[in-house]
């Protein structure tokens, strides 16, 4: 049946014309945007996950800085150590030479001091962002446990967790101001020979001169190896909790990449696919257009039968 007040035709062309524009628009949205998931509407349960994840990884992020920051401080500490372990030795050789007979021990006792001062220096500069393993200032903190953050987790239950790396500073601490016994190199030590003396920033450092007995020197020496002992083990501790946050760091950035990957599977438009739909849905909407203005045309016809 043929009417002019109700065009079936027209009205199914143009259902079919806007339903196209509709599609050919989100399509034309995910391109620009680079999304198949730009917001809740789009898909609520993907969005929701996404946006979750990328505020963790934004969490992981600082977790990678704190741990860039705590492996600089350590590296810090552990050049200090390092350093300092060899300028221990050198004490220990000149108190081993000053045991030959004939020697100078006054102008042996000049080099140690300048030894001395230099382990001084060592510890008290060997800082990173005003965090010092090695030296502990006047009115400073108590050496302890340092924590740097290690990585940040969220359970099943959404349960969000952060955990440390702990680095116990007492067994690194080369020298203390306020309490010369916490420090390795300033705190007394006695030798088999009853000799008391400490190493470096101490109140009893060494010292020699030429009323200075080989026993006193034994001690001396004694003492300055027992020194070298605490100071190797310290380097190591040192050196593998600066593996360990290394390690940390780049499973954290590996793990990063893997949230970024899949929140990219759950949420990112597949360009290819949607170059092709784009290029399909222009072809519709040219014919949606044509089929609707034939539908139109319909009313023409009418026309024409009462000429």
């Amino acid at each position: 049946m043929s009417s002019i007040m109700t065009n079936s035709s027209a009205m199914t062309a143009l259902k079919s014309l806007a339903m196209t524009n509709k599609s050919l628009e989100t399509t034309q949205a995910r391109i620009s945007t680079g999304y198949a998931v730009a917001d809740a509407s789009d898909n609520a349960a993907y969005w929701s996950i996404a946006t979750t994840m990328r505020s963790d990884n934004s969490a992981l992020s600082t977790v990678q800085d704190a741990l860039g920051m705590g492996a600089a401080t350590l590296d810090v500490a552990y050049t200090g150590m390092d350093s300092a372990i060899k300028v221990v030795d050198e004490i220990k050789t000149k108190l081993v030479a000053a045991k030959e007979p004939g020697v100078d021990k006054d102008k042996i006792q000049s080099e140690i001091t300048e030894l001395q001062n230099q382990l001084v220096g060592i510890a008290a500069s060997a800082s990173f962002n005003g965090e010092n393993y090695l030296n502990t200032a006047t009115g400073a903190t108590a050496p302890g446990t340092q924590s740097v953050v290690a990585s940040f987790t969220r359970d099943s239950s959404g349960t969000v967790s952060i955990s440390t790396v702990d680095i116990d500073t007492t067994a690194t601490m080369l020298t203390d101001v306020d309490t010369p016994a916490n420090g390795i190199l300033s705190k007394d030590r006695t030798g088999t020979n009853t000799t008391t003396v400490s190493i470096a920033g101490g109140a009893s450092d060494i010292t020699i001169s030429a009323a200075t007995t080989d026993a006193q020197l034994d001690d001396m020496i004694e003492v300055t190896d027992a020194a070298l002992t605490e100071m190797t083990d310290a380097a190591s501790s040192l050196g593998a909790s600066k593996k360990r946050i290394d390690m940390q760091s780049d499973f954290v950035g590996n793990l990063m990449d893997a949230i970024d990957r899949g929140v990219g599977q759950l949420v990112d438009a597949d360009m290819s696919q949607e170059s092709t739909k784009l290029q399909a849905l222009q072809v519709q909407q040219q014919l949606g257009i044509q089929a609707l203005s034939i539908a139109n045309s319909n009313a023409q016809t009418v026309l024409s039968l009462f000429r």
